[in-house]
């Protein structure tokens, strides 16, 4: 029986997501295999986590040039030395449980595992076949601090690839794969159904609008596109989600009052249906996250970008703008003008639309297990039937 870690760590939604993609993959299809999932740092030491946690989420939030800073500043240099150096001396923890479970495999989703997992390795405490997984759209070097001791790379996009390539990482290690996501994903779902069940019309363009975001930033540019929406588009739907911001479903709540919108713009805090929303979506409107991203780009959905944390929201802005699969409304835009520039051209709509098939990766999460362990007969033939059915 193989045994199988996944190590992930609660900084963002991406990292755990993409764990528990992969170990939802496992656990359905492959037989004789154990699989565990555990966030890395909350096993070493809890109160580092919440700490760790809550200042990463209170910078990004209310000073997010200042992770920003951050970010570029741990890819090299003092910083870089410093969270090398931390990790070591967090992996000896780290370093209890794998003599206990043993692995055959560990999968690590953030690069602090990463690192720690490495330096195991290094000094012979292990010998596990270990991969990394990135879940954004552009390369860190905190990524690759102990690549030598690294089985396996997988990533976001050929471009990435190469660029691993070009920092000296053997080709033979780096597979573009894709971010892992959700198979609800790959499911096909009644769209009049979805529609009905939301009080959408299938004849007017349907705006999937992640306004929350996990933190809640650029409250003010959030409300400003919103408003935009609402006074100048007639022939549109919105499924607006505020997230566990009060503040910013308040603000949708006024928008949708003064602007007699209560049949087409729809407020949710929450919902467990972004499979079923994007598979009837026009587009979205989101923050580019490594998940929200990867979703719909498979979805086959043109992105608008809205309020990117300085760092790798960034980059990955920077990346799917030159893919041609979104348009970024930035600081000093005009939501209005932007959005006019998309929504009242249906050519454009079309193009980013095919881009974004081009560029996903509908079978991220099963080509990662598939190169890890083999393929799996059940997951094969799903893969041959979705295939034929397109």
């Amino acid at each position: 029986m193989k045994k199988i870690l996944i190590f992930y760590a609660s900084y963002g939604g991406g990292h755990l997501s993409a764990a528990k993609s992969i170990f939802n993959c496992f656990k359905e299809n492959y037989e004789d295999v154990e699989v565990q999932m555990i966030d890395c740092v909350k096993y070493i030491n809890k109160v580092l986590d919440k700490i760790s946690v809550t200042a990463y989420q209170e910078m990004a939030r209310k000073a997010p040039w200042a992770w920003g800073k951050v970010y570029r500043s741990s890819g090299k240099g003092a910083l870089s030395k410093i969270s090398s150096t931390s990790n070591k001396m967090m992996s000896h923890k780290l370093n209890h449980l794998l003599q206990e479970w043993k692995p055959d495999i560990i999968i690590n989703t953030h690069p602090f595992a990463s690192q720690m997992c490495s330096y195991l390795k290094k000094k012979h405490k292990i010998s596990s076949i270990l991969a990394t997984v990135m879940t954004d759209y552009a390369p860190h070097n905190q990524w690759l601090v102990g690549s030598d001791y690294m089985d396996y790379y997988f990533v976001a996009h050929e471009g990435m690839k190469h660029a691993l390539i070009e920092q000296g990482i053997p080709p033979e290690k780096v597979y573009a794969t894709g971010i892992p996501l959700s198979n609800r994903f790959l499911q096909h779902y009644n769209k009049q159904e979805i529609a009905d069940s939301f009080g959408l019309d299938l004849s007017k363009k349907i705006i999937l609008f992640f306004g929350g975001g996990e933190m809640g930033l650029g409250k003010e540019k959030t409300v400003a596109v919103l408003d935009a929406l609402a006074q100048n588009f007639e022939d549109i739907q919105i499924i607006a989600i505020s997230g566990k911001n009060q503040k910013m479903k308040r603000a949708f709540e006024e928008i949708v009052s003064e602007n007699h919108k209560t049949k087409d713009i729809h407020i949710l805090e929450y919902t467990d249906k972004v499979p079923e929303l994007m598979s009837i979506a026009t587009l979205v409107i989101t923050k580019p996250g490594g998940l929200t991203t990867t979703e719909s780009l498979v979805s086959g959905l043109p992105i608008v970008i809205i309020n990117p944390l300085p760092g790798q929201e960034v980059e990955n802005a920077e990346f799917l703008e030159k893919q041609n699969v979104a348009i970024w409304i930035q600081k000093e835009d005009n939501p209005k003008t932007v959005l006019t520039s998309l929504l009242q051209h249906p050519e454009k709509l079309q193009e980013m639309k095919k881009n974004a098939k081009l560029l996903a990766k509908k079978y991220s999460t099963y080509d990662i297990c598939k190169t890890l362990l083999g393929p799996s007969k059940h997951l094969e033939s799903n893969r041959k039937n979705e295939n034929l059915s397109e």
